[in-house]
């Protein structure tokens, strides 16, 4: 995944599909290529890095054709690499894809092609839908690549070209962005906006399971079935800058909507496609190795720290091992107790984080096997550990972390469900129960998103506090870190996370008239305890806002103001009850002034120890 564009035109495409890619940097990326028709067939020049070095390549040898597919990668399968990256061709050279998203049936689809004799260079997932085109190629490029998707599971944004058909371009979508410019002579594709904003205003913007036929004069839309589609044209009147943030005010509130999409790659291809079983390749260990297991450590840091108070909860709930969640700054200097038995999970959205690779390295020259979830492949954290889990969250341009941080707590639970049922620690109905409750959440999150009016409400009026106190028990005390940590980084009002039951042991000295208070209450087992901390508030004069999920109206009574969440299994609330929270810190920045994206003092990856 990240950024497509194309084009098809009389105008050299080899310059406006690397204009288009720069439109497209913002995403972040970690290599790039183009595909481009030329009197010599199908051409294409590709490597890993800056776009400045695939320019360089171009300026040595141009690509001279009117018709090419660009694609700026960020790595999910396989490492970035000149070779992994895309656009992707089958063995003949004939076909060539570019692809935002994730095929999670790749690797049965792949089994497949080589015992038809395809043979295979890269270690991605796209490079299989090139080849599966071409296998199923008769004369007519556009029923090849129906045929394809419909063998094709998950998320993908295609661009496809073939140089049997020359003058074609062929554009599809499933759950992955993807625009269509016209223009006078010459049309485009475009992941985002900007790509082809330079070169028109009018787009058609493709619904999941459409399809686009582009040449120069005419463009076609269709679904996947091949049933013709008629769409008034959209006129863009965004600026550059707007359009990079697809219509949004900020990065952060696009990437907090970006959530849905975010939890369904993440969990994508690591679901069997009965829905009742986790399936985690890129996790190396037997099952002898996960049962030698003694203890696991979590480490991290921020917002990776509190996925990690999370992770601890599933993992101890899940497999019965016993789990420590450490501050990585802190963890090595407190000679933590580690063996060959101990597996250490380290979290890092960037995978470059200065004291979580510290704690990485402390941990294997103790014997210990390294697991980490990162949102980077070619990290160093990814390198360095012996397993990997990528979250698939896409780049996150805003400081402050939201849909890393939801993605792994993703991650957390498939790593848990996978403990526990090699550990046979769960039945094998409750880890298929948790499944179908996880395949939900992206649809539900979209349910809380759909109710930011209120939350903008009660944003405005915490906006008017200088302190605030965030309050939960069990898994809602780790939510509640997060989100006083939210707040605090975007809004600067002075928050604190307590766990409700350690009120009464200092706290409650500091509640005074009128004073905001976030209470989380959606752990139905800790519920009555939590309404007995909330109801000592509300006697000192807080102001209550609580979180409970639907269907338990009890809450109501006991605070002033309320938001539901939908109803889910208790371990995956985390899950659902930080987004009103991140909308919560977005909204009270908001009303303050202040640069959502770029708080004062912070940088997005922490480099220095």
């Amino acid at each position: 995944m990240c950024g497509i564009v194309g084009y098809v035109g009389k105008r050299n495409s080899q310059n406006i599909l690397i204009d288009g890619l720069k439109k497209l940097e913002y995403r972040g990326y970690d290599s790039a290529g183009v595909a481009v028709y030329t009197t010599e067939g199908l051409q294409i020049k590709k490597s890993k890095g800056r776009l400045a070095v695939l320019e360089s390549k171009l300026v040595e040898a141009p690509l001279s054709g009117n018709i090419g597919i660009g694609h700026t990668r960020w790595a999910t399968h396989g490492k970035p690499s000149d070779v992994n990256s895309h656009p992707h061709t089958d063995n003949s050279s004939k076909f060539s894809v570019v692809h935002n998203g994730i095929i999670e049936n790749y690797i049965a689809l792949k089994e497949e092609l080589m015992e038809q004799g395809h043979v295979f260079v890269s270690e991605t997932d796209t490079e299989v839908i090139s080849h599966l085109i071409a296998s199923l190629y008769e004369g007519d490029i556009v029923k090849a690549v129906q045929q394809a998707v419909t063998r094709m599971r998950g998320a993908f944004a295609l661009g496809v070209l073939t140089e049997y058909e020359p003058e074609k371009l062929v554009a599809v979508r499933l759950s992955s962005p993807l625009i269509i410019g016209v223009g006078e002579g010459e049309n485009f594709i475009g992941s985002d906006i900007p790509a082809i904003l330079e070169h028109t205003r009018n787009v058609y913007i493709l619904n999941d399971g459409e399809m686009a036929l582009l040449t120069k004069d005419d463009v076609t839309l269709m679904t996947l079935e091949g049933n013709f589609i008629s769409r008034e044209l959209f006129h863009v009147d965004w600026d550059i800058i707007t359009a990079e943030k697809a219509g949004f005010d900020h990065f952060m509130l696009k990437e907090i909507h970006e959530q849905p999409k975010a939890y369904r790659d993440t969990m994508g291809a690591r679901i069997d496609a009965s829905g009742t079983k986790v399936l985690l390749p890129e996790v190396g260990m037997t099952r002898e190795q996960v049962a030698d297991i003694r203890n696991v450590h979590i480490v991290a840091c921020g917002t990776a720290y509190h996925a990690g108070l999370v992770g601890k909860s599933v993992i101890e709930t899940l497999a019965r091992l016993p789990v420590e969640a450490d501050v990585a700054s802190e963890y090595r200097y407190r000679s933590p107790i580690i063996t060959p038995q101990t597996l250490v999970i380290v979290v890092s959205q960037s995978g470059e984080t200065a004291d979580t690779l510290a704690a990485l390295r402390e941990a294997k020259r103790n014997g210990a096997r390294v697991l980490a979830i990162t949102n980077v492949v070619g990290s160093s954290v990814a390198r360095e550990a012996d397993d990997v889990i990528v979250t698939w969250a896409g780049p996150e341009i805003a400081v402050a972390s939201t849909k890393a941080y939801t993605s792994q707590l993703i991650a957390f639970y498939l790593l848990g469900l996978y403990l526990a049922q090699t550990l046979e620690t769960v039945e094998a109905g409750y880890v298929a129960e948790v499944l179908a409750a996880m395949q939900e959440l992206p649809k539900q999150v979209e349910e809380v998103l759909a109710q930011a009016e209120s939350i903008r409400e009660v944003a405005e009026q915490i906006a008017k506090h200088h302190n605030l106190f965030f309050i939960g028990r069990g898994l809602d005390y780790a939510t509640a870190l997060e989100g006083s940590l939210k707040l605090k980084e975007i809004s600067y009002i002075h928050s604190e996370a307590y766990a409700a039951g350690e009120l009464k042991h200092g706290t409650l000295a500091l509640i005074e008239d009128g004073i905001p208070v976030i209470a989380l209450a959606t752990q139905d087992a800790l519920f009555e305890k939590t309404v007995s901390n909330i109801k000592e508030m509300k006697a000192r004069g807080a102001q209550v806002y609580g979180i409970h999920m639907t269907g338990n109206d009890e809450l109501a009574k006991a605070v002033d103001e309320t938001f539901a969440i939908p109803q889910t299994h208790q371990l995956l609330a985390p899950a659902l009850s930080v987004v009103p929270l991140q909308l919560l810190s977005y909204y009270a920045s908001l009303a303050l002034g202040h640069d959502v994206d770029k708080p004062r003092n912070l940088a997005k990856s922490v480099t220095v120890e």
